[in-house]
């Protein structure tokens, strides 16, 4: 492990020039005091690594010197697929390896490619998950990835929505999708789909099984995924949209809001327009049509527009219940005490 930490020190100083002792400690996830001790075992080694003291100071290799330790290991090249997803590296345990791998291709790029490469990584940067949600909790993740990377087969406790089911599994494969964590595996003759949270229980059998031939884990989730927005979307919703809620739309319905958009018809002399809409069962579409407010207005189908309306009634009952209630304390206040006369004034 001392000897993982001194390549990753040197390739550290060698890409990024001077670093202090504390940057280097949260880079290699130690203590200060045990940097100085990996800088004086790289000089015992020969390498030429200088200290500057003072407020500009750290430590810096000798100009001109590099290394050629820059071989990759069967964990680092296989975790580099992962290089623009730090977060999720570290999921599946293989943040530190990631991190390796990444410094040790820094360092063999020649140095117009390695400026380039560091210019890349300080301008952009891709976050998975979706904006106001917290991560799906996944402590069986590493156990589920590794049984992935070794083929091996699972015996697992899921929770469905209709109860918990156990099967043995054999993991084909992991996507992430908007955040969360999905393992595609054979189970029962069939390929299934889970998510990752759902979990309850996971062991490792020490069986190990042959993947079938010929399956390619994107086309499957290609394929998964068209068909399951096709069921998804049983229904086609007629509304009419004012200026704004043509805004909301795309933002609450993503491809299929701007896809409607393009569709629409010419505004009338208010800025409404019309449009159709692919959505979901009644129940599921009258939540969602409901976010839009009084940007929208349900005009078909029949069942719909009288689902949306009857939660309009709903919810307008119930805050002119709540209304009432406060106009009724309201008035009972300025009986007790009459505004010119409230408690505490004169």
């Amino acid at each position: 492990m001392r000897a993982d930490r001194l390549l990753t020190l040197l390739l550290l100083l060698q890409n990024r020039g001077r670093m202090t002792a504390p940057q280097l400690a949260a880079e290699l996830e130690v203590s200060v005091r045990t940097v100085y001790r990996d800088v004086e075992a790289l000089g015992a080694c020969g390498v030429p690594v200088l200290t500057e003291r003072g407020p500009q100071g750290g430590f810096r290799l000798v100009e001109g010197y590099r290394t050629r330790l820059t071989g990759l290991t069967d964990a680092e090249a296989g975790s580099l697929v992962l290089a623009g997803l730090p977060g999720p590296a570290g999921e599946l345990g293989l943040g530190a390896v990631l991190a390796s791998a990444q410094l040790k291709v820094e360092a063999a790029l020649p140095d117009g490619l390695a400026e380039q490469a560091r210019r890349v990584r300080e301008r952009f940067h891709l976050d998975a998950p979706a904006w106001f949600r917290d991560a799906d909790p996944v402590p069986y993740l590493a156990v589920v990835a590794r049984a992935v990377w070794e083929r091996r087969v699972l015996r697992t406790r899921y929770a469905r929505w209709r109860g918990e089911v156990r099967r043995e599994v054999r993991p084909l494969g992991l996507v992430l999708k908007g955040g969360i964590w999905y393992l595609v595996a054979l189970a029962d003759d069939a390929v299934r789909t889970y998510r990752v949270s759902r979990f309850q229980e996971v062991e490792e059998t020490g069986e190990v099984f042959v993947r079938p031939a010929g399956f390619g884990l994107a086309a499957y989730w290609t394929e998964t995924s068209r068909r399951l927005e096709a069921a998804l979307r049983q229904d086609t919703a007629r509304l009419r949209l004012s200026p704004r809620g043509r805004k909301l739309l795309p933002m609450q319905f993503g491809a299929a809001g701007a896809r409607a958009l393009d569709r629409a018809g010419p505004p009338d002399a208010d800025g409404w327009v019309e449009v159709e809409l692919p959505v979901e069962s009644e129940a599921v579409a009258t939540g969602d049509l409901l976010r839009l407010g009084v940007e929208a207005e349900v005009l078909g189908p029949p069942g719909l527009r009288r689902a949306v309306a009857e939660a309009v009634t709903v919810l307008a009952d119930r805050y002119a219940a709540d209304a009432d209630g406060q106009e009724a304390e309201l008035y009972e206040q300025d009986r007790k005490f009459p505004r010119n006369s409230q408690p505490g004034t004169c």
